[in-house]
């Protein structure tokens, strides 16, 4: 991962868990154990695992992923989307930096005239939301979805593209995949909008 990716990955991370508790989603202390994680993951060099989303969600618990879709529908407005439905233009596709998608754990996935649909794990940080609105010129339409859904997408569009990460473990399997620490896929159909 470029040394750009790296800092845009921290700054991604960082600035969702700050979110995360100003939005009262997760208590000060669990982020502080996901913050020492996420440093763990990032020193092995694993950075498909360096997601403090997934630690606060699936290794310490400290909510539901779908708890956080729940809440930017609600108070955010955005839709959710399933991705397996979408195969990206090839406008999108040439000279998308798939490194940065795993950095910012939000994917492009679809382009309506001038609109371009981003579906995103970490709307709530503003460093991403910054990173997408600087590289595309046009207006944005954020979608939310789950890590599994972009992480899905984003192995479907490396092979089709054939494209070869600067890090090869951003392509290898999730860490505890079938096991405890697992990141199941997580319907977007099961997060209810309140009436």
């Amino acid at each position: 991962m470029s040394p750009e990716n790296r800092s845009l990955l921290m700054r991604a991370n960082r600035l969702l868990g700050t979110s995360l508790v100003e939005h009262n989603l997760v208590k000060v202390e669990d982020l502080e154990k996901a913050n020492e994680r996420l440093l763990e993951l990032i020193a092995t060099n694993q950075p498909r695992q360096a997601t403090v989303l997934g630690v606060l969600a699936y290794e310490i618990k400290a909510f539901r992923e779908e708890d956080v879709l729940q809440h930017i529908v609600e108070t955010e407005g955005l839709g959710l989307v399933d991705l397996r439905a979408y195969d990206p233009p090839d406008e999108i596709k040439k000279g998308l930096d798939l490194d940065a998608c795993w950095a910012t754990w939000s994917v492009p996935f679809d382009l309506e005239e001038d609109f371009m649909f981003i579906a995103s794990a970490y709307y709530l940080s503003p460093a991403v939301r910054t990173y997408w609105e600087k590289r595309f010129a046009g207006p944005l339409l954020w979608y939310g979805t789950t890590l599994e859904g972009i992480g899905e997408q984003l192995d479907r569009l490396a092979d089709s593209t054939g494209y070869k990460a600067a890090d090869p473990t951003l392509h290898e399997p999730s860490v505890g995949q079938g096991t405890q620490g697992s990141r199941p896929p997580i319907p977007p159909a099961a997060v209810k909008k309140s009436a």
